[in-house]
């Protein structure tokens, strides 16, 4: 095998960067979606609306999407980030003075802005992976979702220090997880100016003109439209987990801290529970990994919609926090299982040179999957309870249960009858 172009130590230090800024970026967030529920009814008065700043925050996701990736397209990486984590800083920053101010609108301005800044954030995994062989590619991406354990576990322990400190210096209490963010949004962006050098999109030139030069002579690639690639059944199969898992998810998570304030819980219970949830989200994604190998990525595509099966039937039988904390540990493990073998069937079904769009237009799917379950939770919640949020959580992972069998079994009977000729 050749020697790679871009030096271990650079290899290295990429990888360090990103995942600082990706573990920095994460904390600010978690603690400040912490309370994000709670803070929107008690600005607008209306328990429906709790999901509305995470809706808006997931659609200015996808809306800056593409327009974050042309913009490291020409100018590297590090300016796209550099750009997204200001805007982030912006959006912490207004939706703290929302609080103080008392402004819903201003506040769901500052989760847009956010969102921006998680659109250039999300791109951290494959800015890593880039400057190593393909062949590496996928245990980087696992390293930078690793990342997201250590905001897991950070963000909420922040939430209660930060609403006291908040407080002593004459702000809503409330305002005190942004604020924090804040601060960690400012150290994330200076990391990731000063230190995310040489640019990876430099560097994968390099490996992509290495890989290029190992090609077989007279190597042809095929061409799909964007239609022709979203009506393979695999990539169908592969968009619906990670839209069915993202969607699933949001329901229950977004609408968790406002039912258990209801419930007179404390910041702290509520934020263990979050802290329970995320860990079950990222903590596991090396298990995972190894699982998608042993299993194969459509059963655990199934094993993932169980998980969120069983989170859902827990969500609503108990107030108490262990089983809460239970059901959000669930729910994050199932998500974790649904996208990552989804990610990893999709990105199976692809050629290297349609990954860049399809891959835009899945985060984009996902994105707005994410708004919806927001902006849905808060009504369902309003009419129904968290009984009627499971319901449609249990249905939607049913649903896809049923989809993953269907097309599994078609595929099964399609090999079976090449087999046979």
């Amino acid at each position: 095998m050749a020697a790679t172009v871009v030096s271990t130590s650079v290899q290295r230090r990429t990888v360090a960067t990103l995942f600082t800024t990706q573990s920095l970026f994460s904390a600010a967030t978690i603690a400040a979606f912490t309370l994000t529920s709670i803070v929107a009814a008690d600005l607008s008065g209306h328990d429906s609306w709790a999901g509305v700043p995470a809706t808006v925050l997931m659609l200015g996701r996808a809306a800056a999407a593409y327009p974050i990736g042309a913009l490291m397209d020409r100018a590297g990486r590090r300016a796209g980030f550099t750009l997204g984590f200001a805007t982030a800083i912006a959006g912490l920053l207004l939706s703290a003075f929302a609080i103080d101010w008392g402004s819903f609108l201003f506040f769901c301005a500052g989760s847009v802005l956010i969102g921006v800044g998680r659109s250039a954030s999300e791109q951290s995994r494959f800015a890593a992976s880039e400057v190593f062989p393909q062949s590496q590619r996928a245990r980087v991406i696992g390293i930078l979702v690793f990342a997201g354990t250590i905001g897991s576990v950070g963000g909420p322990l922040l939430v209660a220090p930060a609403t006291s400190l908040a407080a002593s210096v004459g702000f809503p209490a409330d305002a005190g997880p942004y604020l924090i963010g804040t601060g960690l949004m400012v150290v994330a962006l200076a990391v990731v100016f000063s230190l995310l050098r040489p640019d990876p999109k430099a560097l994968g030139a390099l490996m992509e003109s290495q890989e290029a030069a190992l090609r077989p002579a007279g190597t042809v690639r095929s061409t799909r439209s964007l239609r022709q690639i979203l009506s393979q059944e695999t990539v169908l199969v592969a968009l619906a987990a990670m839209i069915i898992g993202q969607l699933v998810m949001t329901l229950l998570m977004v609408i968790t801290p406002l039912y258990m304030r209801h419930h007179e819980h404390s910041t702290g219970a509520i934020s263990g529970v979050i802290m329970a949830h995320t860990l079950g989200m990222f903590g596991l994604s090396a298990l995972t990994g190894w699982l998608i190998d042993k299993l194969g990525q459509a059963p655990m595509i199934v094993v993932g919609a169980l998980v969120l099966v069983v989170s859902a039937l827990l969500a609503p039988i108990s107030t108490e926090v262990p089983l809460l904390a239970t059901s959000l540990f669930l729910l994050g493990l199932g998500w974790n299982f649904t996208f990552i073998a989804g990610s990893s069937l999709l990105s199976d079904a692809l050629e290297s040179h349609e990954r860049g769009r399809v891959q835009g237009t899945s985060e984009a799917l996902v994105a707005l999957a994410s708004g919806v379950g927001s902006l849905g939770t808060g009504g369902v919640f309003a009419v129904g309870g968290m009984a009627a949020v499971a319901a449609v959580g249990l249905a939607f992972s049913l649903a896809l249960i049923g989809w993953a069998f269907w097309i599994g079994r078609r595929q099964n009977r399609v090999v079976a009858g090449e087999s046979a000729d």
